[in-house]
């Protein structure tokens, strides 16, 4: 079936056309049409009315929303937080784990691939991201104590044998070997770095095994500072480090998001939500990976002592955020949300409006709130 969006604001990695259109031919982008282009005949018209046509997003770190946690291990919720993060805009998800005993993780890893497996009509999930267990207990964050450990390749192999594991968080300096890096990219795994204490030395040797990635960047990692500038200052000083940022204000203030997007290179900057069960429910009490949470004004905290417990962040509004704050373009920025994700995970073919490239489309309208999602050029929002 081929789909012809039409009167449409496209912006894509570097390329921005107003009133242009897309064919979608199937799963995938067959043309792209600028203003004054004799448009084809197709199978379906859709008039976009001026609004914005975006890639679909890629939340490469999300442990849940709509009251359900992808560790709940429970088929309905594996379902609903996919289907839900249409509504964000979002049409690839790697749901991200917490540190857990193996056997629960191996089970939440299993709902995964039930529902790639069901056909349900929500985002595509091609992997999920391990956040933990492999991290420092001075940097938990909302991690679980009870459940850290050292990193373990025969363990990832496991689990990477029950669904693909696409990408590791861990602590690069609780791995003795300091080879963990190397190992997960043998096995085809992106590794990041997070939850750490590491010295500017030790991320410098995981680099030369190849980590290249550090997760929701600022947050529970060694801060800049003039004698050793620690996990901040790598990823600002090295434009190929991938990083992760969760821009809602809360996490990152205002102004360390403007630095970011000044210092950084716009190609290596990943917008994430981070978002814990609560996202897009109301005010209240909840949980994550077995200790208590308490939402309000927006910010997710332990109830314990006050620490903030993931996010309830949905993806588009990352995107308005960085918009507001940082006033670039939107061909710069756009880059955030799902074409930098492609190229740090080896995902082909998403991330960008070109001829070949999948048929994963949002459109947005002029508060960055999506209205049609397509997913391999099938409306499903």
């Amino acid at each position: 079936m081929s789909t012809l969006i039409k009167n449409c604001h496209i912006v894509s990695p570097d390329l921005e056309i107003a009133g242009g259109a897309v064919l979608l031919d199937g799963q995938l982008i067959s043309a792209v049409f600028a203003v004054g282009d004799k448009l084809p005949e197709a199978d379906e018209i859709i008039d976009a009315g001026s609004l914005k046509l975006v890639p679909g997003f890629i939340d490469v770190h999300c442990h849940g929303r709509s009251g359900f946690d992808f560790t709940d291990a429970d088929d309905e919720g594996m379902r609903t937080i996919a289907v839900d993060k249409l509504r964000e805009g979002v049409t690839t998800l790697l749901p991200t784990t917490l540190t857990l005993p193996e056997e629960d993780l191996a089970a939440a890893l299993k709902t995964a691939k039930h529902y790639v497996e069901s056909g349900t009509k929500g985002c595509k999930v091609p992997g999920v991201h391990l956040e933990g267990p492999y991290i420092n207990c001075n940097c938990l964050g909302a991690q679980n104590p009870d459940y850290v450990r050292k990193p373990d390749i025969e363990e990832v192999k496991r689990l990477n044998a029950v669904f693909p594991v696409l990408k590791v968080s861990y602590a690069v300096e609780e791995d003795d070997s300091g080879v963990f890096a190397a190992r997960l990219l043998a096995e085809g795994i992106t590794p990041s770095c997070v939850h750490s204490q590491s010295s500017y030395a030790e991320f410098a040797e995981a680099r030369r095994h190849g980590l290249c990635n550090l997760s929701h960047f600022c947050n529970q990692m060694t801060p800049l500072h003039h004698r050793d500038i620690g996990l901040v200052g790598a990823g600002l000083l090295h434009d190929e480090v991938f990083i992760e940022f969760i821009c809602d204000k809360l996490h990152i203030c205002p102004e360390m998001i403007k630095l970011v997007f000044k210092v950084k290179n716009s190609s290596t900057i990943q917008l994430i939500t981070d978002a814990m069960r609560a996202a897009g429910m109301p005010e209240g009490k909840y949980d994550l990976g077995g200790l208590e949470v308490v939402v309000k004004d927006n910010a997710a905290r332990l109830k314990s002592n006050g620490a903030l417990a993931g996010s309830t962040l949905l993806l588009n509004e990352a995107l308005r955020n960085v918009k507001e704050i940082t006033g670039l373009p939107l061909t710069e920025l756009i880059k955030a949300t799902s074409w930098n994700q492609a190229c740090s995970l080896g995902l082909s073919g998403l991330g960008k409006i070109e001829p070949g490239f999948y048929a994963d489309l949002v459109l947005l309208d002029d508060a960055f709130k999506p209205v049609k999602v397509f997913v391999d050029g099938e409306q499903r929002l």
